[in-house]
């Protein structure tokens, strides 16, 4: 076969003023100024793909917050591990957050928090000699609190937030469990056994564990099931939380609760499978909107929540 060059002398060509364009002068960003407020900075973000997704999250969570719908923040541990346990509980406070669902991990994290204001120890030192996990405190005191729990019919993360309140806890202004229990909001841990470091210890009942997060599985089922005009967020959840709200929003849908226009989004630091089907695409099929923002916690999370507060605060005006 032979392949003669073509020549470009009849290519067609068309005037650039048909031609639709995806960026736009007024979509472009904005140079900084010194001296300028959040806000400002808000606005001088470009209003191109994530940047307009970004606007899409804050503006559905003050719609949410205005109207009295929930927003609801599930998150991994490594949340808490990056610092941002004071956002969350400003949020709280200030009426944002409605309900908040940890895995054990971040259960964990928090409950180390609130004891010694300190926590994440170093998973290779301990692996190597096999003291990894076997704090002595965090193991007896989280079991013991489960259990205790469980005998009043109280969930995982009820159960664990009273423990803090009445114990000796001199951090405990720190922890999200105890936000939850002063403030009478909804803070549910789902515990999958065998992944948590108290579940190595020989307090550990496993019966508790079971029962103490089925206990809370109902209660976060109750709270999608009044998600409709909300928002639901996955901050670092690459498994346990996008099949958890897929559970809880099927039980839903089949007790007869309307769940179908309400915003979902994922703050991941990198694109995963079940966060984007189960989280973003597969819940607002029937209505709302769904959307993935990659970065990394500790920009995203402080962004979305000063943004947000400023937003309310603009509006109040």
């Amino acid at each position: 076969m032979e392949f003669p060059p073509l020549h470009f002398d009849r290519v067609r060509t068309y005037p650039i003023r048909e031609r639709p364009n995806k960026v736009h002068l007024n979509e472009l960003a904005s140079a900084w100024k010194p001296g300028g407020s959040f806000a400002q900075f808000f606005e001088s973000l470009p209003r191109i793909l994530a940047g307009n997704d970004f606007r899409a999250v804050v503006d559905a969570t003050v719609s949410a917050v205005r109207n009295r719908r929930p927003v609801v923040v599930m998150m991994g541990a490594h949340t808490i591990k990056c610092g941002l346990n004071p956002i969350f509980l400003d949020l709280m406070k200030r009426g944002v957050i409605s309900a908040i669902a940890f895995n054990g991990a971040g259960a964990i994290h928090d409950f180390e928090l609130a004891y010694i204001g300190e926590t994440s120890e170093d998973v290779q030192r301990g692996l190597d000699d096999g003291s990894f996990g076997m704090i002595d405190e965090t193991g007896r005191l989280m079991n013991q609190a489960l259990a205790d729990g469980v005998k009043q019919g109280v969930g995982a993360g009820r159960a664990l937030g009273e423990a803090i309140v009445t114990g000796q806890f001199r951090n405990r202004e720190l922890s999200i469990l105890h936000q939850g229990v002063i403030g009478k909001i909804p803070v549910t841990v789902h515990i999958a056994i065998g992944t948590d470091i108290i579940h190595q210890h020989p307090t550990t009942d496993g019966g508790v564990l079971g029962e103490a997060t089925y206990l809370d599985f109902q209660k976060f089922a109750s709270v999608v099931a009044q998600l409709e005009g909300g928002v639901v967020f996955n901050i670092g959840s690459a498994v346990i939380m996008p099949e958890l709200f897929l559970k809880a929003l099927t039980i839903a849908r089949n007790l007869g609760h309307k769940v179908e226009n309400f915003t979902t989004v994922t703050f991941d630091m990198i694109h995963q499978y079940r966060s984007a089907e189960n989280i973003v695409r597969r819940p607002t099929h029937k209505g709302g909107h769904g959307y993935y923002i990659i970065g990394h916690h500790e920009l995203l999370v402080p962004l979305w929540a000063a943004a947000t507060i400023e937003q309310l605060k603009s509006n109040e005006r």
